[in-house]
């Protein structure tokens, strides 16, 4: 299962930086989670400070 943002994404970039795989990148608004290149580790969750990031 891969990991996706939420609307509660502040755009601070903090997941971007931790994605081992560099499945992130700025969208318009928030930070979007290519769901085929991530390989679900998690890294961006706990970097994130309000939660965005959630498996689905």
């Amino acid at each position: 299962m891969a990991f996706k943002i939420t609307d509660d994404c502040i755009s601070c970039g903090a997941c971007e930086a931790e994605c081992p795989v560099g499945a992130i990148a700025e969208g318009d608004g928030k930070y979007e989670i290519d769901a085929d290149a991530c390989v679900s580790c998690g890294a961006c969750a706990d970097a994130c400070p309000v939660a965005a990031p959630v498996e689905e």
